[in-house]
């Protein structure tokens, strides 16, 4: 458990005890559930440094859970897992705030990288402060002000808004993004970027220092 602890919420046996042989492989503790109270409960019990959740659970499905735990203040890292592509942006919606998500059938081992890099971008060892117009981030606390009102963001959202704020007015596109931010941008979609803006703009309101450069990309501009 060198890792730390993930929880994997999972209904079908077969498919949670392959991800949660790869997850070990990787030095990580898992720990399984199959329904989302369980999942609520072993989350407020167990603080798991990350949440493997199938939408499709009988009962409260993933997408309750998520935003049960969202609407408590919690914001461990979540990785949706979905039979369909096209509930992507329902599934990352403004309102769950989840980190990442992968399409049903998958390799676990890169359902395991996933985990790994949504860790990474969570984990906040430099002192440094970010400023973008009234947009201030602390990387090192991995907090993140609008003026003086602080504004909570998950790990994901972070990192993508930290990667723009270290290059005020340099313009990514999507490609670039998911590269860096992400670490994958051979297997994951563009509109994942697309739907991640959304949510910081809609988070940071007019504050947010996100600028669209149309056939290009996204940059962090105060201008």
């Amino acid at each position: 458990m060198e890792r730390g602890l993930v929880l994997v919420v999972e209904d079908e046996p077969a498919i949670a005890e392959l991800v949660a042989l790869y997850l070990r492989r990787d030095g990580f503790g898992v720990r399984v559930e199959s329904s989302g109270d369980a999942a609520l409960a072993a989350v407020r019990s167990l603080s798991p440094v990350a949440v493997v959740l199938d939408v499709g659970l009988p009962g409260m499905n993933g997408i309750e859970v998520c935003r049960a735990l969202r609407a408590a203040g919690d914001w461990t890292p979540v990785l949706f897992v979905t039979a369909r592509d096209d509930e992507v942006d329902r599934l990352l919606g403004l309102e769950l705030g989840a980190d990442d998500y992968i399409t049903k059938p998958f390799s676990p081992r890169e359902l395991a990288l996933r985990v790994r890099t949504v860790l990474r971008r969570s984990s906040g060892v430099v002192s440094e402060v970010l400023q973008v117009g009234s947009v201030r981030i602390d990387v090192g606390e991995r907090r993140a002000f609008a003026g003086s009102s602080e504004v909570s963001l998950t790990s994901t959202e972070f990192g993508l808004l930290a990667y723009l704020m270290k290059h005020p007015r340099q313009v990514f596109s999507r490609e670039q993004l998911l590269s860096a931010v992400w670490g994958y941008a051979s297997v994951a979609g563009t509109r994942t970027v697309d739907v991640h803006i959304a949510q910081l703009r809609a988070k940071f309101g007019a504050s947010s220092p996100i600028r669209t450069v149309r056939g290009v990309g996204y940059s962090a501009d105060a201008s």
